[in-house]
């Protein structure tokens, strides 16, 4: 499992969240919503320092995680994280690993 995250989402959430390099996001499983991978679950996030990381990417000085007891929400995913200009928002993407 992989996170890819774009230069542009990654100063997204900089921004958004007011985060500082060392900072963190995390992408956790949460119940309600909708997703395509997990019907009756959707995609929360926090900024938590990390316990057990099962899937990370760093960019910007940020370290974009999954905690290994989330996994299993990807359904053998990657996730792809993109910035979409004219909603001014992630975009979040799931890609079957090969």
């Amino acid at each position: 499992m992989n996170i890819q995250i774009t230069s542009d989402a990654a100063a997204w959430y900089k921004e958004e969240l007011s985060l500082h390099d060392g900072g963190f996001v995390r992408f956790y499983a949460r119940y309600g919503g909708c997703s395509t991978v997990q019907s009756g679950f959707s995609l929360g996030i926090s900024t938590e320092q990390p316990e057990d990381i099962g899937a990370k990417s760093i960019l910007a000085g940020i370290t974009f995680y999954i905690e290994e007891r989330d996994l299993w929400y990807f359904d053998n995913h990657d996730l792809l994280i993109e910035y979409h200009a004219d909603y001014d928002e992630p975009v979040f993407h799931y890609q079957k690993e090969e």
